[in-house]
């Protein structure tokens, strides 16, 4: 018997700058795994940059141009990928129920 896929699972990877999707029935594949572990990581680098952000602003020493640019840079990179995981377990939270 084959599964028929339910829906897309937005991966949190592009290929060229395009969104990469997997068709899914909701099981655990290799692929969906994999999806998985790179969310954790990218989530533990957006917390590990928010941590390094905030120590270099509440600094003593006032930081560089060239530092806010660089830490500017990866918390944008950061939020961008936590923006594409939201997105995607969103897609994955099914419907409310109507009560009627």
């Amino acid at each position: 018997m084959t599964l028929s896929p339910t829906h897309l699972r937005l991966l949190p990877w592009s290929n060229d700058g395009k969104p990469a999707l997997l068709s899914t029935d909701g099981t655990a594949t290799a692929l969906s795994l994999l999806a998985d572990r790179i969310e954790e990581q990218q989530i533990e680098t957006a917390t590990v940059v928010l941590d390094l952000s905030r120590a270099l602003l509440g600094s003593e020493t006032p930081a560089t141009a060239d530092e806010y640019h660089f830490v500017t840079q990866r918390l944008a990179e950061c939020l961008t990928d936590v923006l594409t995981i939201c997105e995607s377990r969103g897609q994955r939270i099914p419907p409310y129920k109507d009560d009627e």
